[in-house]
């Protein structure tokens, strides 16, 4: 990006800009409550509007429905709430051709913000995608779709930017806003003391997800490998933080119901200062796991997806590596555990190590390795997705 055009994207302006904004998950809601706060900055007569989850709401922005509406998961889960979902959509579009914001912003949720982008974009609005879809992964020519739905993309890994490029599609490469949050070597003591954790515990962070469904597939195979790990750690500490009192509720109830006896502290929010605190990190599969990375925690990470949903996926998706540690590393540095292989006994030998040997060679170079990967994100991604999106609104046709 020039001096020039940051120069020019810094400066104040009294106008009265109208955004309008669609998050579908936690890990969008924090990407996006990011960029809200510099872009008010910049205009702070601005209003949002769209689709927003709690941190977003708390810098102002005014939600039209409940972000849960779009926290599905999985080809097959999608379609069974396909008719809600079109409904949604169709409402946020009418919504914004009846108010025009000066731009709209898509947060992830690709297969609910782009049919949505493509149609106000046709309509004269400028619109962006705000973390690249996996095109890099599978439906590669989604790319041609990105294309015609969106004026730029925010991509926040930086192998991503180079497929645009080729193409010839506008985007930048903006990091990611954790990354810019969490510093290089993470204080576990500092974290430790703020959630009254003894020094010399040995604490394991559980995170099953953000969403109900993701919840409810992994917390039950999550708590069966915690009984295997007490019977060689007696007196291993747990910690679960969800997004939400829903997920707090669905995990409490869960507890309760299967395993009344097993001492497990479920706390809302406070995810990051788990993980630092935590030896290890047992996770389901997805932003968590750069967190936790950022957090230079060994983890391991698991999914389960419904059967059909599971075969489709093997045929269509073409990475290396699902977890994001691994595909940004473009190596496996964390195991990854899929289907049928997410079980008690697998997740329990993996972690076992982790808990009990935590020094050594082997460990130094995988955070140096965390490090490293860590710089390569850090790019202050607030300030620098409000840039091209001022510089986007401010362009002249």
């Amino acid at each position: 990006m020039s001096e020039q055009c940051l120069e020019r994207s810094e400066k104040k302006s009294e106008k009265a800009l109208k955004v309008g904004i669609v998050a579908g998950e936690a890990s969008g809601d924090i990407l996006a409550a990011g960029l809200i706060k510099q872009l008010k900055k910049r205009y702070p007569n601005a209003t949002f509007e769209g689709i927003a989850g709690p941190k977003m709401q708390a810098q102002g922005c005014h939600s039209l429905f409940d972000m849960e509406e779009l926290s599905v998961m999985g080809l097959v889960e999608v379609l069974s709430r396909i008719r809600r979902l079109l409904f949604v959509r169709k409402s946020i579009l009418n919504h914004f051709l009846a108010n025009p914001p000066d731009v709209f912003i898509g947060v992830d949720a690709p297969d609910f913000n782009l049919g949505l982008e493509l149609k106000l974009k046709k309509h004269g609005i400028k619109t962006v995608q705000y973390v690249s879809p996996t095109v890099w992964a599978w439906r590669e020519k989604r790319i041609f779709k990105i294309a015609k739905a969106t004026n730029l993309v925010l991509s926040i890994f930086p192998f991503e930017k180079q497929v645009y490029d080729k193409h010839h599609i506008p985007c930048e490469y903006v990091g990611h806003t954790m990354a810019d949050d969490i510093a290089i070597k993470p204080d576990k003591q500092k974290a430790r003391l703020s959630l009254k954790l003894k020094e010399s515990a040995t604490v394991l962070a559980l995170l099953p997800g953000s969403r109900k469904r993701e919840v409810g597939t992994l917390i039950d195979v999550f708590i069966q490998s915690c009984l295997l790990l007490k019977s060689d750690i007696a007196d291993l500490k747990i910690l679960i933080p969800v997004v939400n009192r829903q997920r707090k509720d669905q995990v409490d109830q869960h507890i309760q119901t299967h395993n009344p006896d097993l001492s497990i502290q479920v706390v809302i929010g406070h995810a990051r200062e788990v993980m630092i605190a935590s030896d290890a990190v047992l996770l389901a599969s997805g932003t968590a796991t750069l967190e936790a990375m950022l957090c230079k925690k060994n983890m391991v990470t698991a999914y389960k997806l419904s059967g059909l949903t599971y075969q489709m996926m093997k045929y269509l998706y073409k990475a290396k590596y699902f977890a994001l540690p691994n595909v940004l590393a473009d190596e496996k540095l964390i195991p990854e555990l899929l289907q049928d292989d997410v079980t008690p006994q697998k997740i329990s030998d993996l972690l076992l190590p982790m808990l009990t040997l935590q020094s050594g060679d082997e460990q130094q170079a995988l955070i140096t390795k965390f490090e490293t990967l860590h710089e390569s994100l850090k790019q202050d991604a607030d300030m620098q997705s409000a840039t091209a999106v001022a510089n986007l609104i401010e362009q002249q046709p």
